[in-house]
């Protein structure tokens, strides 16, 4: 709570990302307004037998240009990795010294806080099932533990454990900025990052925290990744055109396309911001959050829990459905989401769903998982800045059940002053953000 006793608003004064259509934000929003697309053939390992032989991965990218501590995080995740680019990047703009033992930004380090959503970092494959293959004893066919402990035990890296535990990422930004203030990291799959603003803007608003360093990171981009949603038949299978696979509301979408990234936002309360004398880019003003209750991999039929965080938001918000001037869906382009994703929106908007655009810009981007809500919610304070809606690409053969105005092809001139965020992940969480143009 603010000093007068009133709930602390809460802005935006911070962005920074490192994602497969590019490692900075404007880099992305130009990629986004060409329609760019970040996927391409598989290169982080071999592929080429495997169901789906493509992703959005992050080239180029090299953490260190962005410390000058790089022991500090040699032992990082590839996902530890892409947020101390992003993390550089966002402190950058909103003023906030990073690596500085006696900081001059006027920022009291206890009242600097983390929420992010991560996902698990991914254990050093090659020398793990090496280790296997040593070990299989083919003679009683079972695994001899003990001489794959022996094996593993010389080869692997020691940290390899800690960095697959998903606060790590927060684990990094804490020392790049010296953040002693509120840490949090939550894994709730593709809504993570979602969530993760949400909570941060919560603990804002009740006083715990001046400023929160709050957004995603992940890479699942390894051989159990890749694998384990081609089991899931998530992924596309469409091979011969990559860059066309991500297809959201299309009648021919045969699944999301694997992405990774990093996305960061920093979240600060309006008197900070004020004191501070920073650029408020945009301002926070709605959360809301549910669960299917329903199944692991499905969305609820009617899609429930997508309309009630969605009412929630705007409720937290309070404002009406009529308000909100553009939508950034989860639309993953997988048959269920996208068809089950519009079925929620109709739900809540009623009569002025046809009315209200809503786009994809996975479409382009691919599916960063922990790190998609968060860099979603980028794309929305950049419409609002720009007063530009971001497309839906690759969508040449609409789905005819699905009929709302998902801004097709090319972005859309167009006054936006509040834009909704909408994350779904596996395991039925749902988390809805609501942002406003700053007055």
């Amino acid at each position: 709570m603010a000093e007068n006793g009133t709930t602390e608003r809460v802005v935006i004064t911070g962005m920074g990302i490192v994602c497969p259509l590019g490692h900075d934000v404007e880099s992305l929003w130009q990629a986004i307004l060409t329609g760019k697309s970040g996927v391409a053939k598989t290169t982080i390992f071999d592929a080429s037998t495997f169901p789906t032989t493509f992703d959005a991965e992050v080239k180029d990218y090299d953490f260190t240009q962005y410390t000058n501590n790089p022991n500090l995080h040699q032992h990082s995740n590839r996902g530890s990795g892409f947020v101390i680019g992003a993390t550089a990047q966002a402190c950058k703009q909103a003023g906030i010294d990073v690596e500085t033992i006696e900081p001059t930004d006027g920022i009291e380090r206890s009242r600097l806080g983390i929420y992010l959503g991560a996902g698990e970092g991914s254990v050093d494959n090659d020398v793990f099932f090496a280790a296997i293959v040593e070990a299989w004893d083919p003679d009683k066919n079972e695994m001899d533990w003990g001489k794959w402990a022996q094996v593993a035990f010389g080869r692997m890296d020691p940290m390899c454990e800690l960095e697959q535990e998903p606060n790590m990422p927060a684990a990094h930004i804490a020392m790049l900025t010296g953040a002693r203030g509120p840490t949090r990291s939550c894994l709730t799959a593709c809504a993570a990052s979602t969530q993760a603003a949400g909570e941060a803007t919560m603990l804002i608003r009740r006083g715990d925290a001046d400023i929160m360093i709050a957004g995603g990171a992940h890479s699942m981009i390894h051989p159990l990744g890749l694998m384990g949603f081609n089991r899931l038949t998530a992924l596309s299978t469409r091979n011969e055109s990559p860059q066309t696979a991500s297809r959201p509301f299309s009648a021919t979408r045969d699944g999301f396309v694997l992405g990774e990234g990093a996305a960061i936002l920093i979240l600060e309360s309006l008197s900070s911001a004020k004191k501070r004398g920073v650029e408020i880019l945009a301002e926070v003003i709605g959360y809301g959050s549910s669960s299917d209750a329903f199944r692991i991999t499905d969305m609820h039929e009617e899609g429930r829990g997508a309309a009630q965080a969605m009412m929630a938001a705007l409720t937290d918000a309070g404002i009406s459905y009529k308000d909100i001037d553009y939508i950034n869906t989860h639309g993953t382009s997988t048959a269920e989401n996208d068809s089950i994703e519009t079925k929620a929106i109709k739900a809540v908007f009623k009569e002025e769903a046809k009315n209200t655009p809503a786009s994809s810009v996975k479409s382009m981007l691919g599916h960063l998982i922990g790190a998609a809500g968060a860099a979603e919610l980028i794309t929305c304070v950049l419409a609002i800045r720009d007063n530009i809606m971001p497309p839906t690409m690759n969508l040449m053969d609409p789905d005819p059940e699905l009929d709302l105005d998902y801004v097709p092809h090319k972005p859309r001139k167009c006054q936006v002053d509040i834009a909704m965020n909408e994350s779904f992940g596996f395991g039925g969480q749902n988390n809805v953000v609501i942002i406003k143009r700053f007055s």
